[in-house]
């Protein structure tokens, strides 16, 4: 009996198309032709001999077969990324690869340190940041786009190992001239009359602060999304309404006094951060460096 191995081409934009279930973006994203995936993808069906994806308009979805081959084609792909970055670094010291993910409040408050000090390392190493919340970077460590991301720990998220950093405690922002802020307090049945004024909704901060009132039994009234901290900062100065965000992201607003910072109420609402990546990868120097870094620098982090 003859077999053949599967071609790395093949697995790539087949993982690829999973991931995004559309011809276009997958071939957008591998700087391809929409006839070229096709053609990649029923060639791969012919050589295993059966289909992978149900094609339902312009969208597609894996079959029985599709989804039992996709976490091994990911795997693969996975080990020969890590065997050709573990190759480049074995050539010269310090060259190589590295991707991180890292939602924004990361990127301006605990990256810049850390980015100084690993180029001290590695000035060689080529680096690319992808920015983005929980969710984003769950999705771009599974399918291979960043090798760690500096993230929230997710409620539930099998696959992932976390390394954990620090943990801060969300606040409710206010004016000083807030008749909140002049009480000390948050009065439970006054969220339902204040607009409060959250990170995007969806985001990891969103779902904790959602299960944190329900289960205190707390209702909201108006709430505005934003994707800026600066934007939540500026608008809670001017009383449009109440900010939730941790105080350290705060800490020049909080001295000087343009904003107060009040407990949430129904108790603390805390939040752990960290470094993830793919559970069972074997990280490289670099990677490895570069997560020891972001360990000691948290350490510095008043989050308080």
């Amino acid at each position: 009996m003859t077999t053949t191995t599967l071609d790395s081409r093949q697995l790539l934009a087949f993982a690829t198309l999973a991931r995004c279930g559309s011809f276009t973006q997958t071939a957008k994203d591998l700087h391809l032709t929409q006839s070229a995936i096709s053609h990649t993808i029923k060639a791969l069906e012919q050589d295993v001999g059966v289909p992978l994806f149900d094609r339902v308009g312009k969208r597609v979805f894996l079959t029985a077969a599709g989804e039992l081959l996709r976490p091994s084609a990911e795997r693969i792909l996975r080990e020969m990324h890590d065997t050709r970055t573990a190759l480049e670094e074995a050539g010269t010291w310090g060259r190589g690869r590295l991707r991180v993910g890292a939602s924004v409040t990361t990127c301006q408050h605990l990256l810049p340190t850390v980015l100084r000090e690993f180029r001290q390392s590695f000035p060689e190493c080529a680096l690319r940041m992808e920015p983005g919340d929980g969710p984003r970077m769950v999705e771009l460590l599974r399918s291979n786009q960043v090798d760690l991301a500096l993230m929230l720990e997710p409620a539930k998220e099998e696959g992932l190992t976390f390394r954990r950093l620090f943990t801060d405690e969300l606040r409710v922002l206010v004016s000083p001239m807030h008749a909140w802020a002049r009480a000390g307090r948050v009065p439970g049945e006054a969220l339902a009359t204040e607009t409060l004024i959250v990170y995007n909704r969806g985001s990891y901060t969103d779902a904790l602060l959602a299960d944190h009132l329900k289960g205190a039994g707390l209702a909201l009234g108006d709430v505005m999304e934003l994707g800026s901290m600066e934007a939540i900062k500026e608008l809670a100065k001017v009383g449009v309404g109440a900010g939730v965000l941790a105080p350290w992201v705060a800490r020049r607003e909080l001295e000087e006094g343009s904003l107060v910072a009040l407990p949430m109420p129904g108790g603390k609402l805390k939040r752990t951060w960290g470094v993830a990546h793919l559970r069972g990868r074997k990280l490289s120097l670099a990677e490895e460096t570069f997560a020891g870094l972001c360990e000691a620098v948290a350490q510095t982090v008043d989050v308080g």
